[in-house]
C-alpha cells in the first residue's frame, strides 16, 4: 500500500496554525437552562428559610441575562452593519417579561385582597405601581425598606431585581449602539462592560453602611457588575481568551468554578457576610460569568452535562414566572393558614409555586411570545398600554385597608379614661 505523501513544511505549518476563534453563538446551550433551574432553587429554598446563601440564585439571574442579552445584541449588530434595531428589541423584551408581570401583579393583587391581612394589602397597593413602572428597587430604597428585615410585610419586595434587569434594558442597547459599530465593536463593548463592572464595584464598596445594605444591594448603580460581567463574558475578547484552553481544560474550569460558586452559596449568611458587599458579590459574579462563559464553548463537558440533565432543563424554563409567583405564595399561604410547618409547608409552597409557574408559561408567556401576532408592532403597543391601564384601574378599585381601625378605644386615652 503507498504511503500518504509527506505534507510540505508549509503546508505543515498551517496545519499547526490555530484555528480562528469562533463568535460567541446563540445557539441554544442547554447547561445554561440547568444554571437557571439552580438560580431558582436557589432562591426558593432561601425563601423558604431552609438556604441562608440562596439569595445569590438573583446574583446568577442577573450575569446570565448581561450575557444572553448582549450575545444577541451583538449578533444582530454584526449582521446588519453594526446597527440594532431598538425597537424590535424592546418589544422583544416587552413580550417575554411584561404580560406575566402583570397576570402576576393583578392575580396578587386580587388573592391579597381576599385572603390578606390589612397590612399586607396596604404595602401591595403602595408597591405595585413602582413595580409596573419597573422602579420597584428605586422605591424602596426611597422608603427605606429594610430588604433583609422587611421583606415580610411586602408581596412585591423580590421584584426588584425584574426592576434592575429592565433597566439594564432599556439603557444597555443604547451603549451598544454607540460601541459595537465599525472594526474593533466587540472590543470596545468589552472595554466598557469592564469599566461599568469596576465602577459599580467601587460604588458598593464607598456606600455600603453596615445598618442596612439594601441600597447597594438593590440600586441598579451597585449591582449593574453583574449584568456587566455577564455582558462581558459574550464578547469576543472573553471567548478568544476561553477558546486557548481547549475543551478538556474548559471542562476543568466548569467544575472548578461550579464547586467554588457552590462553596460560596453554602457559606454566605446574606448581610451577616461582612465580605459581601466588600467585593464577595463581585468575585460571585465573575466567577458566575467564567463559568457561563465556559458552559457557552464546551457544554458538552462534566459540569455541562450535569447542568443539562432534564429536571434542571425543564425548571430553569419556568424561572421567570416560577421567580414571580414564589414570594406571594410564601407569604399568603403562612404557617397559620397551613396548619404547617418546616419542611411539609416549604414542599407545599414549592408544589404550589411550580403549578402557577407552569400555568403562567403555557396560558400566559408562551402564547404571547411565539403565537399571538396581535402582540407585535402597533397592535401589540396598543395591548400593553391596555393592560396597564386595566392594572391601573383594578389599583383604584381596591380600597385601601383601615389597618388601625378597631383596635385602640380612643375614648380611654383622655385623662378620665383611666
Amino acid at each position: 500500500m503507498p504511503l500518504p505523501p509527506t505534507p510540505s513544511p508549509a503546508h505543515r505549518r498551517a496545519r499547526a496554525a490555530p484555528s480562528p476563534v469562533p463568535r460567541p453563538s446563540r445557539r441554544h446551550i442547554a447547561p445554561l437552562d440547568g444554571l437557571r433551574g439552580v438560580a431558582v432553587l436557589g432562591v426558593l429554598f432561601f425563601h423558604a428559610g431552609h438556604f441562608d446563601g440562596g439569595f445569590l440564585g438573583v446574583d446568577l439571574f442577573l450575569v446570565l441575562s448581561g450575557f444572553l442579552i448582549t450575545g444577541l445584541l451583538l449578533k444582530e449588530a454584526r449582521a446588519r452593519d453594526g446597527r440594532i434595531d431598538l425597537l424590535a428589541f424592546w418589544g422583544r423584551r416587552a413580550r417575554r417579561l411584561l404580560p406575566a408581570l402583570a397576570v402576576v401583579l393583578a392575580g396578587t393583587l386580587l388573592l391579597v385582597w381576599a385572603l390578606g391581612p390589612p397590612n399586607l394589602l396596604r404595602y401591595a397597593l403602595d408597591d405595585g405601581p413602582w413595580v409596573a413602572a419597573n422602579l420597584a428597587n428605586w422605591h424602596f430604597v426611597a422608603d427605606r425598606v429594610g430588604y433583609w428585615d422587611s421583606a415580610g410585610t411586602r408581596v412585591f419586595s423580590h421584584l426588584w431585581s425584574i426592576a434592575v434587569e429592565e433597566q439594564f434594558y432599556v439603557v444597555w442597547p443604547l451603549v451598544l449602539c454607540l460601541t459595537a459599530r465599525g472594526r474593533g465593536g466587540g472590543r470596545r463593548v468589552a472595554a466598557v462592560a469592564a469599566a461599568g463592572a469596576a465602577a459599580s464595584l467601587v460604588l458598593m464598596v464607598v456606600l455600603t453602611t453596615p445598618a442596612d445594605t439594601t441600597r447597594v444591594y438593590e440600586g441598579t448603580d451597585t449591582r449593574a457588575f453583574s449584568l456587566l460581567l455577564g455582558a462581558l463574558a459574550a464578547t469576543e475578547p472573553a471567548a478568544r481568551l476561553v477558546s486557548r484552553l481547549g475543551e478538556r481544560a474548559t471542562g476543568r474550569w466548569s467544575l472548578a468554578l461550579a464547586a467554588g460558586i457552590g462553596a460560596y452559596w453554602i457559606t454566605a449568611d446574606g448581610q451577616n457576610s461582612p465580605s459581601l458587599f466588600r467585593g464577595g458579590l463581585f468575585l460571585h459574579a465573575l466567577a458566575a460569568a467564567l463559568l457561563i462563559a465556559c458552559l457557552a464553548r464546551a457544554p458538552r463537558t462534566p459540569a455541562g452535562r450535569f447542568l443539562a440533565a432534564a429536571p434542571l432543563r425543564r425548571l430553569g424554563t419556568v424561572s421567570y414566572s416560577l421567580y414571580l409567583w414564589h414570594w406571594p405564595v410564601y407569604l399568603l399561604l403562612s404557617e397559620e393558614r397551613l396548619g404547617r410547618e418546616g419542611a411539609p409547608r416549604a414542599a407545599v409552597l414549592l408544589a404550589v409555586s411550580v403549578a402557577l409557574a407552569v400555568l403562567s408559561k403555557v396560558l400566559v408567556e408562551d402564547p404571547v411570545r411565539f403565537r399571538a401576532r396581535w402582540a407585535k408592532g402597533r397592535t401589540g403597543a396598543v395591548a400593553l398600554v391596555a393592560a396597564f391601564a386595566a392594572l391601573a384601574a383594578l389599583w383604584t378599585a381596591v380600597p385601601q385597608p383601615r389597618t388601625g381601625e378597631g383596635s385602640v378605644d380612643v375614648t380611654r386615652l383622655g385623662p378620665g379614661g383611666g
